[in-house]
């Protein structure tokens, strides 16, 4: 693991509303996923500041006395001055500038522009969706940069993309992320040329846009290169593991597969599509896919980017639904999970329940889940027999689907023989005087193949 992955780069603070209808249960649950999500962009979670409210404040998500709690953590005033000089939060200016902001005001920030101390928290970070005026007052009032639930996703899928198309889709939505967060800086004027009579912050946004575009030209690009690929692995069978993020799909993954696919124990480890075939390898041939993990309030452009990545589970023959069962929490990422598979129509796909980890469920706690998930497979990915038994399922399933048909195939359409055997399961082979004759077990629509290539 790299330095830049271990090392902290500075204390945050967790802001979060109770509103009314949420348990005190799930609220504890957002925060801590929170916490969880902010340690893995980088951060310590030193303090947590919570409030019970009918709805969220307009002007700065809490009330003033939780303000005030809250400046008094990060070391700012506890007030939102009227008429100040804006400070730019340097999350967002980080942002900003490897968007195609010019920064040239980036160094012209007085020095008492409210930033906070030396010795305090750096970030807050808000369990909400909040607008740029929200944001800009929480800075303002503490001295902090400011990030909401959805900037912290977007700024880790950032950080995790490794392939070419997991960085064209996370960027897509960061920009998307940061354009309306951009601000007019304090001495702009209106510019001359192309697009006479703009602000800077209108230039700003507009290379915003044009790069948007270049970014999604580029990307259609790749995404027909994959969908040829797609097609091409139409006749075969396919799996798809999906879950919550750090569920353990890599790690079983791994199990089934062989394959030397990233596992860590941090949320969003995977981002790309992996496919490898079911190991030992089976006739006809098993495909396995681990795709990217979801979470609760996952930011609707990012599940609009990575459209494509999950139609690896929209276009799978199975789906395997990976839940962390030690988790609390694991029915509600379930259902998070069957809600973003229905978003992008993967809901009919046949599915079964990997409730994994459960190496630490207490014999009370696996009694319990046992009754509530009679069909369920109870795993840790771990453990060998318990990855056998799940490649069994696998294999069991679409061996239900399989029928035996017989073929005889003349000598010279020989490469149907090859076909057959690379597509289905062939059980015996005799050679006669009119052609080969094969006894195969295969899907019907293998099957199907098979006496179209005989006829052509």
């Amino acid at each position: 693991m790299s330095t830049e992955e271990t090392a902290s780069l500075g204390a945050a603070v967790l802001v979060g509303v109770q509103l009314p209808g949420v348990t005190d249960e799930d609220h504890a649950s957002d925060l801590a996923e929170l916490g969880r999500l902010v340690k893995t962009l980088g951060y310590e979670v030193v303090a947590t500041i919570s409030q019970r409210r009918e709805s969220l404040s307009a002007a700065s998500i809490v009330g003033e006395g939780k303000l005030k709690e809250l400046a008094e953590i990060t070391g700012g005033k506890g007030v939102i001055p009227s008429g100040a000089p804006e400070r730019k939060s340097k999350v967002r200016e980080r942002w900003a500038r490897e968007a195609g902001e010019n920064g040239e005001n980036d160094d012209e920030r007085s020095s008492d522009d409210g930033e906070a101390p030396p010795d305090k928290p750096k970030l807050v970070v808000v369990d909400h969706e909040i607008t740029p005026t929200q944001a800009r007052n929480l800075e303002r009032a503490t001295g902090a940069s400011v990030l909401d639930r959805s900037g912290v996703i977007v700024d880790i899928f950032h950080r995790h993309a490794k392939t070419r198309e997991a960085k064209l889709q996370v960027e897509i939505a960061r920009l998307n992320y940061v354009a309306p967060r951009m601000r007019e800086s304090a001495d702009s004027e209106r510019r001359a040329g192309r697009g006479a009579g703009e602000s800077a912050l209108e230039l700003d946004r507009r290379k915003v846009r044009d790069r948007i575009a270049e970014l999604r030209k580029e990307l259609e690009t790749i995404q027909v290169r994959d969908e040829g690929r797609r097609q091409a692995r139409q006749g075969q069978l396919r799996v798809a593991l999906v879950g919550y993020t750090n569920a353990g799909k890599s790690s079983l993954m791994r199990a089934l597969t062989g394959s030397d696919v990233l596992v860590q124990d941090k949320l969003f480890a995977t981002l790309d599509t992996t496919v490898r075939a079911l190991k030992p390898e089976t006739k006809p041939r098993l495909l396995v896919s681990d795709t990217v993990g979801f979470i609760k309030k996952l930011p609707h452009d990012l599940v609009a980017s990575f459209r494509s990545t999950l139609d690896e589970a929209r276009d799978a023959s199975l789906l395997l639904f990976i839940v962390d069962a030690s988790d609390p929490t694991h029915e509600a990422q379930l259902e998070v999970t069957r809600a973003v598979l229905s978003e992008i129509g993967a809901a009919p796909v046949p599915s079964k329940l990997v409730l994994n980890k459960c190496d630490k469920l207490d014999p009370a706690g696996r009694e319990a889940l046992e009754l509530e998930h009679p069909d369920a497979l109870f795993v840790s990915a771990k453990n060998p027999n318990d990855v056998e038994r799940v490649r069994q399922t696998i294999v069991d399933f679409f061996e239900q689907s399989m029928q035996d048909e017989d073929f005889l195939i003349p000598y010279d359409k020989q490469r149907v023989v090859g076909e057959a055997h690379d597509e289905a399961r062939v059980l015996s082979e005799t050679y006669e005087d009119g052609g080969a004759r094969l006894h195969v077990r295969a899907l019907p629509a293998t099957l199907a193949r098979l006496r179209r290539a005989l006829t052509e």
